[in-house]
Formats: C-alpha cells, sequence, structure tokens
C-alpha cells in the first residue's frame, strides 16, 4: 500500500462536491459550507429544480386547469389558511383632503389574528372609480410602511422620512397621491414589521420568520394571505368598480403586486418595478437573497420543487401585466431578469394575449421607480383599466 497525504479542508470540500455529483454518498464530516453561505453541493440541488409544473412543462394541457392546479400549489405552500370568512370590520378615521380626493385612514382586519391600519384615497367626484391596491417595498427601512407611498397627512415625524424615502426612490413624488389625483381609489396597508405594525430591526427578520413556522406557519404566507384578502376588500368597496382593480408595486411591493395577481381573480391587472428574475439566476453569490433575512419576506419552503418565479406570475395570464426594472439594479442580475422575461412572454403568447404583457429593462437606471417610470405605470393603467 502506498502512502497517503493528509488531506486539508479544501481537499474535503472539493471532494464531497464530486462525490455527491457522481452519485456517491457524502458523510457528516466531509460536507461543508461555502460562500452565500451554501451547502457546498448546492450546483446538484440547483440542477435538481426542474419545475415540472410550469406552464408548458407540466403534462396539463388546459389553460384553466393548469392555472387552477398551479395555484393551489402555491397557496398550500404559504402555510397560511385562507381567511375567507373573516369579518374586514372596518373602521375609518383621521380624514383630511387632498387635491382632488380625500384621505383617510382605514382599520381591518385582514386576517382572524390581527387588525391592519391603512390609507385609503378618494377622488373626488361620483364614482364608482377605478382602483390600485398599492404594495410598499422592503428597503430595510421599518418606521415607514404605507407611508412610503401615500403622503402621511397625519405624522409629521413619519412625513420626514417618507419625504427622504420618496426622494431617494421616487423622484419626490408619492405614487399613492398622484394615482388618486389621477381617478384611482388608491388602499395601502402596512405589511407586518413596518409603520404601525413596526418597526422592526433588520436583523429580527430571520428569528421572526424561523418562529412563524415553529408555530407552523410562514411570514412570506402571511403577507401573501393579507394582500390577498386586501384585493377583495377593495374590489368590494361601493366607490370601486369590482372590474377595474390592478396592483401596483416597487421592489418588494413589486413581487406582491404579482403574486396578488397570481392568487386572487379580483385583480383585473397589476405593474411590478423591480422585482422579476428566474429563481436560479437571482441565486448566484453576492445576491441579496443569499443573505437570509429580509429574503424570508418571500420564501415559501419547497414551492420552488414545483414553480419557478415568473411560473407563479404566470397563474395571472392572461390579464394585463407590466414588468419594469432598471439594468444596473444588482438585485435581480440581468439574466435572470432576461429568463423571466422570456418565460413570462411565451405564457401570454400561447393565450394569444402577447399585446397584453409588457416587458421593459431601462439600461441607465438601478433599483428605483423614477418620475418616469411612474408616468409609464400611470399611462399603461389609463389603458388597460
Amino acid at each position: 500500500m502506498g502512502t497517503h497525504e493528509p488531506l486539508g479542508r479544501r481537499t474535503f470540500v472539493v471532494g464531497a462536491s464530486t462525490a455527491l455529483l457522481a452519485g456517491g454518498a457524502v458523510s457528516g464530516a466531509e460536507a461543508a459550507v461555502v460562500d452565500g453561505p451554501l451547502p457546498d453541493f448546492h450546483p446538484a440541488l440547483k440542477d435538481a429544480l426542474t419545475f415540472p409544473l410550469a406552464w408548458g412543462r407540466s403534462p396539463v394541457r388546459d389553460f384553466r386547469t393548469w392555472r387552477r392546479a398551479a395555484r393551489a400549489t402555491v397557496e398550500e405552500h404559504l402555510l397560511v389558511e385562507r381567511q375567507d370568512g373573516t369579518p374586514y370590520t372596518p373602521e375609518t378615521g383621521g380624514r383630511a383632503q387632498g387635491e382632488g380626493y380625500t384621505r383617510e385612514l382605514v382599520t381591518v382586519s385582514l386576517t382572524r389574528y390581527e387588525r391592519v391600519r391603512g390609507a385609503l384615497l378618494t377622488p373626488h367626484g361620483k364614482g364608482p372609480f377605478p382602483a390600485v391596491l398599492l404594495l410598499h417595498d422592503h428597503g430595510a427601512r421599518f418606521d415607514i410602511g404605507k407611508e412610503k407611498l401615500v403622503r402621511p397627512w397625519y405624522d409629521d415625524t413619519r412625513l420626514a422620512s417618507a419625504q427622504a424615502w420618496a426622494d431617494k426612490y421616487f423622484s419626490g413624488r408619492f405614487v399613492g397621491d398622484e394615482l388618486a389625483r389621477r381617478g384611482y381609489v388608491v388602499l395601502c396597508l402596512d405589511a407586518l414589521g413596518w409603520g404601525d405594525r413596526g418597526p422592526l430591526a433588520y436583523e429580527q427578520q430571520q428569528a421572526l420568520a424561523a418562529n412563524f413556522y415553529n408555530l407552523g406557519s410562514s411570514l412570506a404566507g402571511l403577507m401573501a394571505r393579507e394582500d390577498q384578502r386586501a384585493a377583495a376588500f377593495l374590489a368590494g368597496l361601493d366607490r370601486v368598480d369590482a372590474r377595474r382593480v390592478a396592483a401596483v408595486g416597487f421592489s418588494m411591493g413589486a413581487y406582491r403586486a404579482w403574486q396578488t395577481a397570481a392568487l386572487s381573480d379580483h385583480i383585473a391587472a397589476a405593474a411590478s418595478v423591480c422585482w422579476m428574475t428566474g429563481l436560479k439566476e437571482m441565486m448566484v453569490r453576492g445576491n441579496n437573497t443569499l443573505r437570509g433575512q429580509s429574503a424570508y419576506y418571500m420564501l415559501h419552503p419547497g414551492l420552488a420543487r414545483h414553480l419557478d418565479i415568473p411560473d407563479v406570475a404566470s397563474i395571472a395570464a392572461p390579464r394585463p401585466m407590466l414588468f419594469l426594472n432598471g439594468g444596473l439594479d444588482t438585485l435581480f442580475p440581468a439574466e435572470g431578469v432576461r429568463v423571466a422575461y422570456d418565460k413570462l412572454r411565451a405564457v401570454w403568447r400561447s393565450r394569444h394575449a402577447e399585446d397584453r404583457i409588457r416587458t421593459k429593462t431601462w439600461p441607465e437606471l438601478g433599483h428605483v421607480f423614477t418620475h418616469e417610470m411612474q408616468d409609464e405605470v400611470l399611462n399603461w393603467l389609463d389603458d388597460v383599466l
């Protein structure tokens, strides 16, 4: 027998990956964690994700049947049951006049667990009006939620924070107020951890998500169910034309917008700014999603065994959808955006509805929702609603 040189850590890591990819067993002593942090065998896990329930890959050939099955699969992975039977029991207050619209605070029961406060803007005039469910971003800024998009007339301290946020991401505009001036009823509510439901500290997010899992529930699932219920509440208001309700959001709010369109038939159209990608293409070295923390608001455990991110958004087809992103947005690599856009367009094309989906990249912009992008969304809403 020949002599053997001692094996260093690097040799163990490479050997473990090679053994797994070759189908061999890997002992606990050989397993390792690499940059990300990811298990060193993560390429094999990525390769195993084939998204077998995606439209075009699924054996189901009838689109309506596929849509029902895909939605049911997503809902199963939310880990939070439907809340359809919970009375909203709305209360309003804090009313004030804006420029051509009325502002009021509204508190509703989106689930049986907690009442949620939000801003409700109504144009002057005779309705029913088209409406927008406006969904706020993450941004690691928790002292404001709804205030990121609707000017807080009720709190000067939050107004200062909100104006700074609008200046940073929205060209100084409050998107909700602009929508109301354009004739839309606007509803914007705090997600758990923001505004009246916070403020959460950034480093607490992972523990919050873990505790939801310990309780047999899900942080991301709760947000999805709340947005689903908020869409139904908005569509049910007497002042709203239930056939003309859109979901609009930026960043995490964009994720929430297309997710709500996928899960709710109350949403007739959705505009999503700076949140769309293929999952595999997003999970690359240095990407924010690998850190955990904020990723838990958009993580449904096990769903990727069945559907890719754009596959979930495709459940909304063939309703009108608008996707915008910045070419310099480091959160969403260009290849991931391209893969997602190609998948989305293919689904709408299969429904002979390619004119109902619009995808656009602004090459000179990063992770922002500028005045020009807002105008594009506003004009698009006017066209489709």
